[in-house]
């Protein structure tokens, strides 16, 4: 009886740790120095209803729900390669100017995505924009298909996050 006892309580164990390395949540934070007014920059940045202002990736973007820049607008992003991401605006504040959404659906190898856009003054003409996003990788199986593990979904948040930014700094300065 003991034994049995036993057995359970490791294999309740194992079941449990196989599971908390599936579930392991993720991050990835990116930022850029623009010389530029915040002001300028937030205007570019601000508008949820146009990631392609400044994303070089995204061919279009529409607001498929709700009302732009007010929380719970759904936006449909089309990417230059004809993938889609599907996201909902979950804080806006113009006066902060920040921005939090997550990732409905989409082509991206992550889930329980939810990220953050700030712009931050640092003097007249100087402006600091932080991108930061926790994750899981979307397949979450013990041994996820190549491409799909937690190292590619970093590194495809990360790239993600640094491309807008290079650009926006290059529209903007």
């Amino acid at each position: 009886m003991k034994y049995n006892l036993l057995l359970a309580s490791l294999l309740a164990t194992s079941a449990f740790n196989a599971f908390a390395d599936e579930a392991k949540s993720l991050a990835a934070h990116e930022e850029v120095t623009i010389n530029a007014p915040a002001a300028k920059v937030w205007t570019t940045v601000s508008n949820f209803n146009d990631l392609g202002a400044w994303h070089p990736a995204v061919k279009s973007t529409e607001i498929v729900s709700g009302t732009n820049n007010k929380v719970g607008a759904e936006r449909l992003l089309t990417l230059q390669d004809g993938g889609t991401i599907k996201e909902k605006l979950l804080a806006y504040s113009a006066k902060k100017h920040s921005f939090k959404y997550s990732i409905i659906e989409g082509v991206l190898p992550v889930s329980s995505y939810v990220s953050t856009v700030s712009v931050k003054a640092q003097g007249k003409d100087k402006t600091l924009v932080v991108w930061t996003g926790t994750f899981n990788r979307k397949d979450t199986a013990p041994t996820p298909a190549a491409g799909q593990d937690d190292e590619s979904a970093v590194k495809t948040m990360t790239s993600v996050y640094r491309g807008g930014l290079d650009n926006l700094k290059k529209i903007s300065e």
